[in-house]
């Protein structure tokens, strides 16, 4: 079997199917790509770095985030640190994630590669290989394609639109609202808040990365204390 038919998700239906349960999500990664690429634009980037950040790291609030940061010119230590902590959240998708449903060497390696929250959230250990493998698909071109039309339109029609650079902080206003749907904790609410206080008053250059590690501190002795408790 060839790597290419490894990675391609072979059945009609699997497509169907991934389609009625993901489409509408395809549909929003598409709609939040545009809004990235022409973030890309409005920072001076050219628009076709838009869809190979897209394509090559597959990650949607690090690629904000690492817009921001090398506009900046941040230290790529910084760059590093950031990304890790705003990702590592995929260090516990991969305990539970239904690899052992696709089928393929590769085929594995490109589910890996694709895991997202959007992709994490929706497919479950009953899911063929070919519906997970479309699922993912479906979800890593909808970004691709959303950020290569946002990077061209932004940057020859809607460069001039004002508030385009808050996409990132409604996109984790949003995630927190969710967050907190799902699990109302007041308590790690507040100890959000004051992390990000804490960092935006101690180091305003570097809030994100300082109020990160403020966070996971907090958590880990909290954690400490209650296993004590």
């Amino acid at each position: 079997m060839t790597v290419h038919e490894e990675l391609q998700p072979t059945t009609t239906g699997s497509f169907v199917d991934a389609f009625r349960s993901a489409g509408v999500i395809w549909f929003g990664l598409f709609t939040l790509g545009l809004g990235f690429g022409v973030v890309v634009t409005s920072h001076g980037f050219p628009w076709w770095i838009a869809p190979i950040i897209s394509g090559v790291l597959f990650a949607g609030s690090v690629e904000f985030v690492l817009i921001g940061m090398l506009a900046a010119a941040a230290p790529l230590a910084a760059v590093a640190v950031t990304t890790f902590l705003v990702n590592s959240r995929h260090l516990f998708y991969g305990l539970s994630f239904p690899l052992h449903r696709v089928e393929g060497r590769f085929a594995k390696l490109y589910s890996i590669f694709a895991l997202c929250d959007e992709a994490f959230a929706m497919i479950t250990s009953r899911m063929r290989s070919g519906r997970i493998l479309w699922t993912q698909l479906g979800l890593h071109m909808s970004w691709m394609v959303g950020s290569f039309l946002g990077g061209l339109v932004g940057h020859t029609v809607l460069g001039d639109v004002q508030g385009l650079d808050f996409v990132l902080t409604a996109l984790f206003v949003v995630l927190v609202v969710d967050a907190y749907r799902a699990d109302p904790n007041r308590v790690t609410l507040v100890l959000a808040v004051l992390s990000g206080a804490i960092g935006l008053l101690f180091s305003p250059g570097s809030m994100l990365v300082v109020s990160m590690c403020v966070f996971t501190m907090t958590l880990i002795v909290r954690h400490v204390r209650s296993a004590r408790a």
